[in-house]
């Protein structure tokens, strides 16, 4: 196919041009504007995604786990102590919204914080009993919401799915 009839293509289902600088100026000086179709965005379908997920997730779990303190609390599970920066980047929340996440699961008693013997200006978080009891009995629930998220979906689809959201991520 005509890269110009790829491009044509694209606009008419509402997918932006992924092509070089060429292709985007060309786009940029038309006097129409493309067809944009929202729907068809990736963006909105991840948004209205993450929402179906965040519902089966809310319906699911136990009161008060967000998917932002489960993630904390089973990375917490994964990798054991590790600081709260690290906790952040390996959860993928900027250091506000760990600190956040941090500070509500040591109120509610689920993770403790101490002084790194190895470096002193770093505190190490790490799950108390309370926290490992309600983190193993959140992981199964976790994988139930997992597949009630994808239900819609064959395993190839399924797999799919997560190997394309990663590679975006």
């Amino acid at each position: 196919m005509h890269q110009g009839n790829c491009i044509a293509e694209s606009q008419e289902n509402g997918y932006q041009n992924r092509g070089g600088n060429e292709e985007i100026l060309h786009l940029a000086n038309q006097t129409s504007v493309p067809k944009y179709r929202l729907s068809r965005q990736v963006g909105h379908l991840l948004r209205k995604a993450n929402q179906r997920h965040t519902g089966i997730f809310a319906e699911h779990m136990p009161a008060g786990l967000t998917p932002t303190r489960f993630a904390a609390l089973v990375k917490l599970y994964e990798v054991g102590a590790t600081s709260q920066n690290e906790l952040g980047r390996l959860t993928a929340m900027d250091v506000a919204t760990i600190k956040g996440v941090v500070d509500r699961l040591r109120t509610r008693g689920l993770v403790e914080s101490r002084k790194d013997k190895d470096d002193a200006r770093r505190r190490l978080v790490s799950l108390t009993d309370t926290g490992r009891t309600l983190i193993e009995e959140a992981i199964p629930l976790a994988l139930h919401v997992t597949q009630r998220t994808t239900e819609t979906l064959s395993n190839e689809e399924t797999k799919l799915l997560d190997d394309l959201l990663e590679k975006i991520s």
